[in-house]
């Protein structure tokens, strides 16, 4: 097919990929524009970009699409359709049209439940025992359109938001390639809105550990947004790794201390930390921190 494709992360990176193997027509690719990052703050391309530039294909880089004069391109790309996949712009409904076949989104859950911008962490924050993958075709609602495919894949204790993203990029990439053979021809499925809920953007405050709250909690945000923050002595940790433990004490104290965890109690339960990070060190496991450090039971994390 000939395919307009809009994204900008490595989720969408992977999508992009997955066309471009199979053969498909991309005569451009939207992205958002170049971002500071790194230390020195230098522009960067999005993996979106990599990706297509390294395949020669063409790249535009609107700050929106809310123009006719930005538009432009996605008309003059005269494409059966577009694919999109964590774009970040608002797509208009004039841009909607504008393929033949219109605009299918790939969207990291199981709609209706976590539309919006964070479905691959909210999942695992509320306990989620599965998400997946739907391909929807997009209207001018916040992933309301019609369902095409909807590909389930359980969310494991172990899984974190990094490796739960891999696995899900993996599958939309896939599942893609497997629907757009049959695009003309299908039938999408009404979502039902009474079930909808939605993933919100996440902020800094998604990051900070409250230890009155339940072990149960604290260890599901870990995985979500890993890494998560707490301080400790008045110093910033991050926490990228914990277990639950049968324990009990006043929420924030450290109950026990080994090269097993670091044992500290929550709200309800306690949680061993396993694998932490200072600032503008490394990673470490926890009996590595623990070499370098005075820590000892009855020392408050909050």
């Amino acid at each position: 097919m000939r395919l307009i494709f809009a994204g900008t992360p490595e989720f969408a990176a992977a999508a992009l990929r997955a066309l471009i193997a199979a053969g498909h027509e991309i005569p451009l690719v939207l992205t958002q524009p170049d971002r500071p990052a790194g230390r020195g703050m230098k522009l960067k391309a999005s993996p979106v970009k990599e990706v297509a530039l390294a395949h020669g294909l063409t790249v535009a880089q609107p700050e929106n699409l809310k123009t006719e004069a930005a538009r432009q391109p996605i008309a003059d790309a005269a494409a059966d359709a577009m694919v999109v996949a964590a774009y970040g712009l608002i797509l208009p409904e004039a841009a909607l049209a504008m393929p033949r076949l219109g605009c299918v989104n790939i969207h990291a859950s199981l709609l209706p439940r976590w539309r919006g911008a964070a479905p691959i962490h909210r999942a695992i924050e509320a306990g989620d025992r599965e998400t997946g993958i739907t391909l929807m075709q997009m209207d001018k609602g916040l992933d309301t359109g019609a369902m095409l495919v909807k590909s389930a894949l359980p969310i494991l204790a172990t899984d974190t938001s990094g490796s739960l993203h891999d696995k899900l990029a993996e599958l939309g990439a896939r599942e893609i390639v497997a629907l757009l053979p049959r695009l003309e021809t299908m039938l999408g499925e009404q979502q039902d809105d009474a079930l909808a809920t939605y993933a919100k953007k996440i902020g800094k405050e998604d990051a900070r550990l409250d230890w009155s709250r339940p072990a149960e909690e604290l260890e599901r945000q870990i995985r979500a947004f890993n890494p998560t923050q707490t301080l400790l002595a008045g110093e910033p940790i991050k926490i990228w790794r914990a277990r639950l433990v049968t324990d009990a004490g006043l929420p924030g104290t450290v109950l026990a201390v080994s090269k097993e965890g670091l044992r500290v109690a929550c709200g309800s339960g306690a949680l061993d930390i396993t694998e932490v990070q200072k600032p503008g060190g490394k990673r470490l496991d926890i009996a590595a921190f623990l070499a370098g450090s005075t820590i000892k039971p009855g020392d408050r994390l909050m």
